[in-house]
């Protein structure tokens, strides 16, 4: 059972760790997807860019040998025609596998290696003109390259013609070989134009996408930032709600410990806590302790419960902490038993707090039911003026004086002192309870 908890335990950890650190996986995850996409498409465009020379040169090329074939009939050099030809050819055939329905990727690849590509620029090539033929950049530059294929085609059998004329020996006619060669210099001439156009779109297309992905890239960093921003301000906020949520706790588990659950006042533990402070830190002016009994208690227990006797006390209570000082401590020390500690009061004080406490509970009347109780009590007082009185000391003067009050007739007020059968308040004899 141990090792079951233990187990799925460690399995909530796990789950709330990759439920915390998820979002900077993905933003990772995505930044690095960007990237690679990146690094693709500009290596795609770099691989047209070379292809294009590549291809411009080899055109330039073919021109350049079938001039000098017209000229001299040399079959090395027309033979060096037809290699720099084949690579423009390469080019138009694979654009023509790509733009088949449905797409001849073989035949594509074939055509690009025919054309003097790299063999690792190939995949790239197919790549980027499948998914992005439609990107404005790249559409306008297939459209200059499909603009050469009438002049590749007028080359190549341009090429032809002059080979069929040669085999019948050179040409004599100074006019025949001026107008060949001059469609050769104008077919030259425009390929170049188409081909500069070319290179010119997808460099600008080059730096257009350089652009949009840096900033794709930035915005995701800015975006994996805030994040990161937002997450530790959320785990801050949790934190410091946490430590909100502890100090509580142990402030409300301090109140407990040192408060009665029932009445809301301080309970003996914390009543004799203070009174130790007090006796360590007596002031100018004495210190006085006031012990009080209820008198009429068990009756309202025993004839109507313990929830009434709940209820006279907690309305107790509430007479006992009218007039106080803020310095002033009342406590509910147990059953119906509550002591007072007062600062810095002088023993005609205490005396008069005293009386004026057990009067209030005199007039008093408690009500449960149909029944109304007397509520009386017997109060002892002690003044204590020395340091070196202890706490068990203090105690025990406050008790005795309370005990012989209550000894003594009940509903009155007995002062600890010399001559301990001094009553100062004699009792005024009432009726227990009435119906």
């Amino acid at each position: 059972m141990l090792r079951r908890t233990a187990s799925s335990t460690k399995g909530h950890s796990f789950l709330h760790v990759i439920k915390l650190v998820s979002p900077f996986v993905m933003v990772v995850v995505l930044q690095a997807a960007i990237a690679g996409f990146s690094l693709e498409v500009m290596s795609s465009v770099r691989a047209y860019v070379a292809g294009e020379a590549l291809w411009s040169r080899s055109q330039k090329n073919a021109v350049y040998f079938l001039n000098l074939y017209l000229h001299s009939g040399d079959k090395n050099q027309f033979a060096q025609y037809e290699t720099s030809l084949a690579v423009p050819i390469g080019d138009e055939f694979a654009r023509w596998a790509l733009e088949r329905d449905p797409v001849d990727v073989e035949a594509a690849r074939i055509g690009f290696l025919q054309g003097g590509n790299h063999p690792d620029d190939v995949p790239g090539l197919i790549w980027l003109f499948r998914y992005f033929n439609r990107v404005s950049f790249l559409q306008e530059a297939i459209h200059e390259w499909a603009a050469t294929d009438p002049m590749l085609l007028e080359l190549s059998v341009f090429g032809e013609v002059i080979r069929s004329e040669l085999e019948k020996g050179p040409i004599q006619d100074s006019g025949r070989l001026q107008v060949l060669s001059s469609r050769l210099s104008e077919l030259n001439d425009e390929f170049t134009v188409h081909a500069n156009r070319f290179s010119t779109v997808l460099g600008e297309g080059s730096r257009a996408i350089k652009v949009m992905l840096t900033c794709i890239n930035i915005a995701t960093a800015a975006t994996l930032i805030l994040l990161l921003i937002w997450h530790t301000r959320r785990l801050v906020l949790q934190r410091q709600a946490f430590e909100d949520a502890l100090h509580d706790e142990k402030e409300r588990l301090a109140y407990q410990a040192s408060h009665d659950w029932l009445t809301g006042l301080a309970n003996r533990r914390a009543f004799e806590a203070r009174l130790q402070g007090e006796l360590d830190n007596i002031a100018a002016g004495s210190l006085a302790l006031i012990l009080l009994d209820l008198d009429q208690f068990k009756n309202v227990n025993d004839s109507c419960g313990h929830l009434a006797g709940d209820r006279l006390l907690c309305q107790v209570s509430s007479l006992l902490q009218q007039d106080r000082r803020p310095h002033d401590l009342v406590a509910r020390l147990g059953g119906d038993e509550f002591g007072l500690i007062l600062p810095q009061c002088s023993p005609a004080s205490a005396v008069d707090i005293a009386e004026r406490l057990r009067r209030s509970l005199e007039l008093f009347s408690f009500a449960w039911d149909d029944r109304v109780f007397a509520v009386t009590a017997s109060v002892g007082v002690t003044c204590i003026a020395d340091r070196d009185t202890t706490l068990e000391d203090a105690m025990r003067r406050a008790d005795a004086a309370c005990y012989r009050a209550k000894d003594k007739g009940r509903n009155r007020v007995q002062v600890d002192s010399v001559r301990p059968d001094v009553v100062l308040v004699a009792a005024r004899p009432r009726e227990a309870a009435r119906a």
